[in-house]
C-alpha cells in the first residue's frame, strides 16, 4: 500500500511555525505533496530525512510553488509542462514511477471579479492534454489545490457562491470535462454521499470553527488505476493553514 498526502499549506515557513512538522511526520506517507509553498531557493531548509525533495519556485516572490517528497527516487522529474506561459508560477511537478506518474499542481485562482478566468480556462485546456500525454505512456495520479469546487455537494452555500472564483460554470465544466477524459475524483469515488467534508475554510467569519467550507483539494486518479484505489481521505483534524490534507492511498 502507498499513502499519498496533498497540502496547500498556505506559506511553508509559516505552516513550520504553526505544526507542519509534526503533522508531517505523523501523516507519514509515502509521498507527500505540497502548494502554495511561497518560497523562492534558499527561504527554506527543511530536513526530511528518508524523503527526495523537489521543489518548483514561482519567478514572483512569495507567491505560489509547489513542492513534492517522496521516500523512493522518482526515475524521472519535471517541472511545469514545457510551456512557457504557463510554467513562470511554479505551479506544477511531474514525479515518473515504474507504475504511474505523480503529479502536485497548484491551479491558477480566477481571482475577484473574475479577472483572471479567460487565463484559468486557457491553463485548464493545456493541462487536460498535458496530463493526456503523460496517460498515453502509463497512468497518472496527480493531486492538489485545484481552485474548483465540482458540485454542489463540495460546497457549503453554493447558491450565493455560483459566480465566485472557484464555483463558476467555467470552471465546474472544465474538471468535469477532464475528469470525462479518463480519471476519478477518488474521495468522491469512495465516498460518494459524504456531505459537509471541506478541505478549506476562509480565514473569515470562524468560517472553519463553523465548518463553512469548500471541498478544492483533491487526488484525481487514472480510470486505470480504479481497483487500486482503496483509501480517500480529508485531514479536517489536522490545522496549519487554510487548508488541511488530502489523503490517498493505492495498493
Amino acid at each position: 500500500m502507498k499513502k499519498f498526502i496533498s497540502w496547500n499549506v498556505n506559506g511553508l515557513r509559516a505552516a513550520v511555525k504553526n505544526g507542519f512538522p509534526e503533522a508531517f511526520q505523523k501523516l507519514n506517507a509515502d509521498i507527500f505533496c505540497l502548494q502554495e509553498t511561497k518560497l523562492q531557493e534558499g527561504q527554506i531548509d527543511i530536513s526530511l530525512p528518508g524523503y527526495h525533495q523537489y521543489w518548483n519556485y514561482a519567478e514572483k516572490k512569495g507567491y505560489s510553488g509547489t513542492a513534492l517528497f517522496t521516500k523512493e527516487e522518482p526515475l524521472s522529474v519535471t517541472y511545469g509542462m514545457g510551456i512557457p506561459e504557463h510554467d513562470h508560477e511554479g505551479r506544477v511537478i511531474t514525479a515518473e514511477f515504474p507504475d504511474f506518474y505523480v503529479l502536485t499542481v497548484y491551479v491558477p485562482n480566477s481571482q475577484g471579479e473574475l479577472k483572471r478566468l479567460p487565463y484559468r480556462m486557457d491553463w485548464e485546456d493545456a493541462w487536460r492534454q498535458y496530463i493526456l500525454s503523460l496517460e498515453e505512456k502509463k497512468p497518472v495520479i496527480y493531486c492538489g489545490d485545484l481552485n474548483v469546487a465540482h458540485e454542489e455537494i463540495d460546497i457549503k452555500n453554493p447558491s450565493t457562491n455560483h459566480h465566485n472564483a472557484g464555483f463558476t460554470d467555467e470552471e465546474r465544466a472544465k474538471f468535469s470535462r477532464l475528469l470525462a477524459s479518463g480519471y476519478i475524483d477518488s474521495f468522491r469515488y469512495l465516498h460518494p454521499e459524504d456531505r459537509d467534508r471541506y478541505s478549506w475554510w476562509s480565514y473569515r467569519m470562524k468560517a472553519r470553527e463553523k465548518n463553512v467550507g469548500w471541498r478544492i483539494d483533491y487526488f484525481v486518479v487514472s480510470e486505470k488505476l480504479k481497483d487500486h484505489i482503496k483509501g480517500a481521505e480529508i485531514h479536517d483534524e489536522i490545522y496549519g493553514s487554510d487548508h488541511c490534507p488530502v489523503e490517498l492511498d493505492i495498493d
